[in-house]
């Protein structure tokens, strides 16, 4: 069979949109399953929401695809999702994989305190395009130029700064132990731009520290905010596609 795979996007493009290029590129070698985010159900963020919400909501959509076991990727937001979900019910993750996550569920260190907390701060009182606008600019490296607001907003788009502010609201608030990772056997692949913030780096070296099967790879000349097809690119294809058949072979030698 081949490999399953539940994509989650970042909290700014939808799905199919993040991972279009990607499944294309795949073709059959894999099963791609679009999952957008819970926080973008509604005109509105929920009153109640949280990141259980979401990854209730994952339990759900593998429910109704019939998947018990499966291969994770995560972008931004939905890397922090991946990761809570992975380290909260490890025994259906085949893989995990991921894309410059937006932070790292658990107690964060003081140096990724310090990038997360300039990025709220960067963003508090901000609302619609001005919101958006800093938070692109928060996340790239000096000198990196952002790329161009759309000319005009569509009504999903337009969701964005409130849903933002809602995950980094969650985030902050979901109580996590780490020590959930460091027991992982799944096999773990984290992708990132150089031109990133160096906030990427920092969660990449405590990623490294907490699973004992990751591979890291830095990609030159990207950054968060690229299109799609210039971040899954032919040789980050081959490297999924490897992640996802050694996972499908670790696998096997798991009990149900």
């Amino acid at each position: 069979m081949k490999p399953q795979v539940i994509c989650l996007p970042g909290g700014v493009a939808p799905a199919a949109q993040r991972y279009g290029p990607l499944r294309a590129a795949v073709g059959d070698d894999a099963d791609l399953y679009m999952k957008d985010l819970e926080v973008y159900r509604e005109a509105k963020p929920s009153s109640g929401y949280s990141v259980e919400v979401e990854l209730e909501a994952i339990d759900t959509f593998a429910a109704e695809h019939n998947l018990e076991r499966f291969h994770l990727l995560g972008y931004s937001g939905g890397g922090f999702l991946s990761l809570a979900y992975a380290g909260t019910r490890r025994e259906r993750i085949r893989s995990l994989a991921l894309f410059e996550p937006a932070s790292i569920p658990g107690p964060l260190t003081h140096e990724e305190s310090a990038g997360f907390d300039a990025l709220v701060q960067r963003l508090k009182g901000l609302e619609g395009p001005a919101f958006m606008a800093a938070f692109v600019r928060e996340q790239l490296k000096p000198g990196v130029e952002p790329p161009p607001p759309p000319a005009s907003t569509s009504p999903e788009m337009a969701k964005r700064p409130a849903g933002i502010a809602a995950l980094i609201q969650a985030f902050n608030d979901y109580r996590f132990d780490r020590s959930q990772l460091e027991t992982s056997s799944f096999p773990v692949f984290l992708g990132y731009g150089d031109l990133t913030s160096d906030a990427e780096s920092v969660r990449a070296a405590v990623l490294a520290h907490l699973f004992a099967d990751i591979h890291v790879r830095r990609f030159a000349g990207v950054h968060h905010f690229v299109a799609p097809e210039q971040i899954y690119t032919l040789e980050h294809v081959r490297l999924l596609l490897n992640l996802w058949r050694r996972g499908e072979a670790s696998a096997t030698q798991l009990p149900l």
